[in-house]
Parts: structure tokens; sequence; C-alpha cells
């Protein structure tokens, strides 16, 4: 890094935010298959925290990419970069006070790990959303499950390349036995245990 940057500290402070906000700033980073839910999930939770007064944004795997990460593919290390600069995105999304829900399938252990260990303050939440394959399949509106398995598309989670379930989820949501009210309850119920609000 080049060593005249330096970091700005501002007056106003992360802490000085939450307390206007009246509640912690935080990352929910839901992962699990595509077709799962993450996104539906995510904008779910969004809406219901909005409701009671939260300042919240929702970053979606297909979203990001139409900008910030529009320069890159779906290489294992462009896949890599893509999540590495979400994190970095959530880290300051938590210093603006804001309760950030991030969707994107993040298929491996080790980069969730590294996004985990980039939030300064330990605020982030790992939500699993649990959905057989089957299923996932079955609501793919892009197709891609079909493109995958004739080889069209490559490297496809679930398909061509692995998804690693994660073994200490904050949370696991079961997307196929639940209502999508009772998921974002269960959400809920866990951001109230752990004094977000």
């Amino acid at each position: 890094m080049d060593t005249n940057i330096v970091w700005h500290h501002a007056t106003v402070t992360r802490e000085r935010r939450n307390q206007q906000n009246n509640h912690k700033s935080m990352v929910l980073w839901f992962t699990g298959l595509s077709g799962s839910g993450k996104s539906t999930l995510a904008h779910a939770v969004e809406e219901q925290l909005h409701r009671i007064g939260c300042r919240t944004f929702v970053l979606d795997g297909d979203n990001v990419r139409h900008g910030l990460n529009g320069d890159l593919g779906f290489s294992s290390e462009d896949r890599k970069e893509n999540l590495r600069r979400v994190g970095e995105m959530s880290k300051l999304f938590i210093e603006s006070g804001t309760i950030i829900l991030t969707a994107f399938i993040s298929p491996f252990r080790k980069e969730r790990r590294q996004v985990r260990s980039m939030m300064p303050h330990g605020d982030f939440i790992e939500i699993y959303v649990n959905c057989p394959i089957e299923v996932c399949e079955k609501r793919d509106v892009k197709g891609l499950y079909r493109r995958a398995r004739t080889g069209e598309v490559k490297e496809f989670t679930g398909i061509s390349s692995p998804y690693e379930i994660p073994q200490s989820a904050d949370l696991t949501v079961n997307t196929d036995l639940q209502t999508l009210e009772e998921s974002v309850e269960n959400i809920i119920d866990l951001l109230k245990e752990k004094g977000v609000f």
C-alpha cells in the first residue's frame, strides 16, 4: 500500500451514528445455493427492519455485479475478489451506522471467514439459507441449473463446483420448510437477542 495513504478519522463516529439511529450497525451475511431464497429473505428482513425505523441496505449478488464488480467474471479468483470487495463495502456500511444485508452464494468457508475477520467489531451474522438443490432447481427462473447440467455454465455451485455448508452459522433457516414470514421472524428474534435494537 502507498505510504502516502492515511486513514482519516471522522469526528462523527460509528457509535454516535448508532446512538442516533437507536440500533447497532451490523452485517447480515446470507449464504446458500442459487435459488435458496437469499435475496428474497434479505429484502423481506430489510422491509421488516425499515418498518421499525432501522437504517438498512441490501447488497445483492447480481446488483453488485452490475456496477461495482462489473469488471469481474466468474473465475475462482474473480469470485474471491467479488466477496473481498463486498466485505470492504460492508465494513464501510457498518461505520455509517447501517444494518447491511448481503445475499451472496459465497460457497467457501475460507472466504466467509475472511469476510467475517474484516469486521473490526465482530459484527457479522452468518445466516445459512438452507434449501435442497432439487427445490432450488425448481425455483430457478434464470435456467442456470439446467444450463449447468448440460455443461453450458461452468463451475456452477452445487453442480460442478462445491458448496461448503457453514459449520458455525449464527442461524440456519430452511426455506423449503419454513414460510418467508417464519424465516424473517427467526432472524428478527436473533437480532433482538444480540441487542441490535
